[in-house]
């Protein structure tokens, strides 16, 4: 699960011998660093549940492999762990992979252009006579780029809200229709609370079931490409 979360070119890249190159990719650290952060974090939060260290870190990297590459499998409840484990998978769900694997989700590269266009808004305000460049990889980044990754953003977030409003018309937990959302939009599978991996989305009403049902379409499919089939200006323009 681990292995195909990372970016196909990373494996290309590797065949050609340019195994320096690999280790030098910022978003194959990132996506290592978050994985390997997180199993020891939620290890540490769940050693009390398990008779071993061994059992705590094969549940612990098991449940991050499994949410951060949204394959969707489960070897025990999470949902029965502690709140600081259960809100460190809620954000897996939601960076997800690397781009240009199997995986789905915000994607690590994203998440690193994001933070490294903050940054550079900050130090803009600092010093705004000063040209600042987006760096990644140590090649800088079209300025179109980061307009695209910020628009999807945007999307990404606004898509969630309402399928969150949407879908909270059933009455359930804030817990369960939130990680209901993002276990659909990222493509997880489960989610949490009623959601969780011993359980099913059977209990939503037909019409919440039809804007998860978009939210997974959307996530899959890189959010914009269903946007533009729904959008009536497009049709105007045919």
């Amino acid at each position: 699960m681990f292995l195909f979360g990372i970016n196909f070119s990373c494996y290309y890249l590797l065949l050609l011998g340019n195994v320096k190159d690999i280790f030098k990719d910022e978003e194959l650290r990132l996506y290592i660093g978050l994985a390997l952060g997180v199993i020891v974090l939620i290890a540490l939060n769940i050693h009390h549940l398990y008779d071993s260290w061994t059992d705590t870190f094969r549940h612990s990297a098991f449940q991050v492999s499994s949410i951060m590459t949204t394959t969707g499998f489960a070897t025990t409840d999470f949902v029965q762990w502690p709140m600081l484990s259960k809100g460190l998978l809620m954000l897996l769900m939601i960076v997800g992979a690397c781009a240009g694997s199997t995986g789905g989700g915000l994607k690590c590269a994203r998440l690193l252009l994001l933070f490294k266009s903050l940054r550079r808004n900050i130090r803009k305000l600092v010093n705004p006579k000063k040209v600042q460049v987006v760096r990644i990889n140590g090649r800088s980044v079209n300025e179109a780029v980061i307009d695209h990754a910020n628009a999807y953003l945007a999307a990404y977030v606004i898509i969630i809200v309402l399928s969150f409003l949407v879908i909270s018309l059933d009455n359930q937990t804030i817990g369960t229709n939130l990680s209901a959302v993002l276990a659909c939009f990222n493509n997880i599978g489960p989610g949490l609370e009623a959601v969780g991996p011993t359980c099913n989305f059977s209990f939503f009403s037909p019409f919440s079931k039809l804007v998860l049902i978009f939210d997974m379409l959307a996530g899959r499919l890189e959010i914009f490409p269903i946007l533009v089939l729904f959008s009536s200006y497009n049709w105007k323009r045919k």
